[in-house]
């Protein structure tokens, strides 16, 4: 055996993963942590994040837990032994059932074609933050303090990504980044990704994996070692994305406080649950965190048990037992409904009855006023309607769709303006919406066909599938008014309408007005859901504009989608109505 010289040292290979938070449950040397602040607690505005490798002290971490602010959610990322942590507290913490996936940012190779219809950027405002906030209410997030989310943006600690739509300019996207480094001096030089969100419904395919990318990217440039972020178990399209993008799981774990937004996560889900459509889900969540017994009798309509005490009340989506049969069938039948309305002072557009072989005054009706609106006298989801009839053999063939669906059909004045839905629960305005009819923007390379086909697709992952665009012969007629075949290549940026109506259920989009709406407008809603005598009903109207107080009435939906009108607070109402003792004070 060859001697060793002396001085000689032997190298020891350098660990290709960091030290401390892959091993969470072993305490680090004093070495490894020289430098590194202690006790560090970030507030992002929707929550804080508490660094768990940084207390020296379980019971910190639960004293910085306790501090959590209501409406908030604090999560505890890197924890030492989290199930002892967990057992400090039982009854006031939990291991959240997520994953840490971890980017090794040496390793990170960036995509070689560019996603097209994507810009990712920094924010540039306040105001977009509050567009962030947006998007997190849509999908369902705590939405944040937008000064608080600005001012950490003006430092180094903190990246707040927005995805922007080129062929739109709308904020589509959002995710925001820390550095661990900048933070706390972290000896590992790690950073994490935080609150991945996109528009479901606008949000050009590719725009959560650009938004990933981008962030990664500017972490390689400052020289950081690794990205990780904390995903739910079940969320497999994100975990798809992830592994694609080269993560790999690593032993972390989140701790968060037992509070009523955490409840879904370590509180036993009700069977039926998880096969909710969007607008009885949403009720059901509220519910529960309340504290009231979520019981799903009939998941396909929406039909659950909701018990609190000794009271107990059923409901279908937004309909209820507080609803009355007879107000119920005052709403189904427009014509009944116009009655109650004339009567009641809100203005509705001139109409006419047409039935089988009986077109003559609704054909008197459409000369008059040039174009009208066929629709079932009773019915719902926008089915067997027509829009912007203006000729007798268009008249005929109108009536005979709506036939399809009523044995009495009602034409009405075609009346010019947005599509007005506004939500009324116990006598007060909830939200109000513009729905619009189902469009598809160009983007140079897809034809029409194919636009529609992916808008689609959107549309019902958005909302549970509950919302598609037909590819039909009204499709194809609304295509070629607006000057466009089926096969056409639409340039860069061309919004085209594809549907006449703008019925959710046939691909509509809806867009928050409640802060705008008049006050005129807002009176003769209530007025009409009074006179009605419905406790929760979508009034619809026809308005030049929404700030005006002009307005027609078109009609009432005892069973408005409620989930349709985040970010405004409408299950929150609806449940105040069903219990009003767990109304938050």
């Amino acid at each position: 055996m060859a001697p060793r010289l002396a001085g000689h040292r032997r190298r020891t290979a350098v660990a290709s993963t960091p030290a401390i938070t892959s091993r969470s449950w072993k305490k680090p040397s004093e070495h490894q942590l020289r430098g590194m602040a202690s006790d560090v607690v970030l507030d992002l505005g929707w929550g804080r994040l508490v660094f768990g490798q940084t207390f020296a002290d379980l019971r910190g971490i639960v004293h910085a837990l306790r501090a959590e602010e209501t409406g908030e959610r604090d999560i505890c990322i890197y924890p030492r032994d989290p199930h002892v942590l967990v057992g400090l507290a039982p009854d006031e913490l939990f291991i959240d059932p997520s994953y840490t996936y971890r980017l090794d940012l040496h390793r990170y190779r960036p995509r070689h074609d560019l996603i097209r219809g994507v810009f990712v950027r920094t924010v540039t405002s306040r105001a977009e933050m509050e567009a962030i906030n947006d998007i997190y209410a849509l999908n369902g997030m705590v939405v944040g303090d937008a000064d608080v989310m600005w001012d950490n943006h003006r430092t180094r600690c903190f990246t707040y990504l927005v995805a922007e739509d080129t062929r739109t300019g709308k904020i589509v996207g959002t995710v925001t980044g820390v550095d661990h480094a900048l933070a706390f001096d972290d000896p590992e030089a790690g950073t994490s990704l935080w609150c991945l969100a996109v528009h479901n419904q606008d949000a050009p395919p590719g725009a959560g994996e650009a938004l990933v990318r981008v962030l990664a990217e500017r972490y390689v440039g400052r020289g950081r070692s690794y990205l990780d972020l904390s995903v739910i178990h079940d969320n497999e399209a994100a975990i798809r994305l992830y592994r694609k993008l080269g993560f790999n799981r690593v032993s972390a774990v989140c701790v968060k406080r037992k509070n009523p937004i955490n409840t879904p996560l370590f509180a036993a889900r009700p069977p039926g649950l998880e096969d909710l459509n969007p607008y009885a889900l949403i009720v059901a969540e509220e519910a529960l965190r309340r504290g009231v017994r979520v019981e799903v009798t009939d998941a396909s309509w929406g039909e659950m048990r909701l018990s609190l005490g000794g009271r107990t009340v059923v409901t279908r989506e937004s309909l209820s037992e507080f609803t009355t049969a007879v107000a119920m069938s005052r709403c189904d039948d427009k014509r009944v409904t116009r009655r109650i309305m004339e009567r009641a002072g809100v203005r509705v557009a001139r109409g006419a009855l047409a039935c089988e072989g009986e077109l003559d005054e609704a054909a008197a009706l459409m000369r008059e006023v040039g174009q009208v609106v066929v629709k079932p006298a009773r019915g719902e989801q926008g089915r067997g309607i027509t829009v912007g009839v203006h000729d007798e053999e268009g008249l005929a063939r109108a009536v005979d769709v709506a036939l399809q669906f009523c044995p009495d059909v009602l034409v009405e004045e075609l009346v010019p303006g947005q599509d007005l839905r506004v939500v009324v629960i116990d006598r007060a305005v909830v939200a109000a919406a513009v729905r619009r009819p189902a469009e598809v923007v160009g983007d140079g390379r897809n034809s029409v066909t194919d636009l529609v086909r992916s808008t689609s697709r959107r549309r019902e992952r958005a909302t549970g599938g509950e919302s598609r665009i037909p590819l039909d012969g009204t499709t194809a007629e609304v295509v070629a008014d607006a000057g466009y075949g089926m096969d056409d290549v639409p340039p860069n940026g061309e919004r085209i309408q594809v549907r006449r109506t703008a019925n959710l259920h046939t691909g509509g989009t809806i867009e928050d007005v409640t802060d705008q709406l008049h006050p005129e407008i807002a009176a003769a809603a209530v007025r009409a859901a009074t006179a009605l005598d419905i406790p929760v009903t979508g009034i619809d109207f026809l308005v030049p504009d929404v700030t005006g107080p002009d307005y027609v009435f078109i009609e009432a939906n005892e069973r408005p989608g409620l989930a349709n009108h985040e970010p405004q607070p409408t299950a929150e109402r609806f449940v105040d109505l069903l219990f009003p003792e767990t109304r938050r004070r």
